[in-house]
């Protein structure tokens, strides 16, 4: 299989996983197993085969900025960092919409942070967590 359709095969998994989190209010249980564990689980075991078996010897390290990018210049390298996003993202995801849930926040308020998650990861978990700490601020006053 080529990097190529192992990348395709990747972003498939994620996108599924992201329509099922969006589904979540209507499937929790079911939001909760695939998009919060079996997704982000088998692309886990694809981050890991790409680790741990490179089909070519790669440059670079993690020592320094130009290490990460010389790493980063080779197929799996950047192949095996975007699965890592894609299974970390959905993984968060996920989460945001299980603790919301489990604290009776709203899925309205969930909505907007997912695809900020998606997206820009960071941004989106911190946008959840300000709404997330917002909303207890206004329940407890």
């Amino acid at each position: 299989m080529t990097f190529e359709t192992l990348f395709s095969l990747a972003g498939l998994l994620a996108m599924a996983g992201w329509l099922i989190l969006l589904l979540s209010p209507l499937m929790p249980r079911w939001s909760d197993r695939i998009s919060g564990l079996i997704l982000p689980v088998l692309l886990s075991i694809g981050y890991l085969a790409l680790v741990l078996f490179p089909t070519t010897e790669s440059g670079g390290g993690f020592g320094s900025l130009a290490e990460v990018m010389q790493l980063f210049s080779y197929e799996q390298a950047a192949l095996a960092g975007w699965v890592h996003f894609l299974a970390f993202d959905l993984f968060i995801g996920a989460w945001a919409c299980r603790k919301a849930r489990s604290e009776g926040m709203a899925f309205w308020i969930v909505l907007p942070c997912l695809p900020l998650i998606f997206m820009i990861g960071p941004v989106g978990l911190l946008v959840f967590l300000a709404a997330r700490g917002i909303r207890l601020q206004m329940t407890r006053a």
